[in-house]
């Protein structure tokens, strides 16, 4: 079982930046993947980025401005986000990956324009 804590959500002006940080705990858990998803207010929920190995995967939205990351020693990943517009306002969740995936309990994140 794995639990997963999110944290650095709030209000941030356009064009800014912020980070967001997932921390994962639990016993016997080996993290395979990892990803971000967001879901705008009345809309489904969309897969920001991923990460597989070394491997990520961005949506065409976020490109440029977005990085996936992970600190295996902490058990945390992150998602920096930079150059962030009004259309980045939505709920954010991380998941991962380690024999099923699991996700976490979403943070707002709503840029002002």
């Amino acid at each position: 079982q794995v639990q997963l804590v999110e944290s650095g959500g709030g209000l941030v002006e356009a064009g800014g930046s912020l980070r967001l940080s997932c921390a994962a705990s639990g016993s016997g858990f080996s993290i395979n993947a990892i990803g971000w998803y967001r879901q705008p207010q009345g809309k489904e929920r969309d897969l920001v980025a991923t990460m597989i190995g070394a491997s990520t995967n961005y949506a065409d939205s976020v490109k440029g401005r977005f990085i996936i990351s992970r600190d295996n020693a902490k058990n945390t990943m992150y998602l920096q986000m930079n150059s962030l517009k009004p259309e980045d306002t939505a709920v954010y969740y991380c998941t991962v990956r380690s024999g099923r995936w699991y996700w976490g309990q979403g943070m707002q994140v709503t840029v002002s324009s």
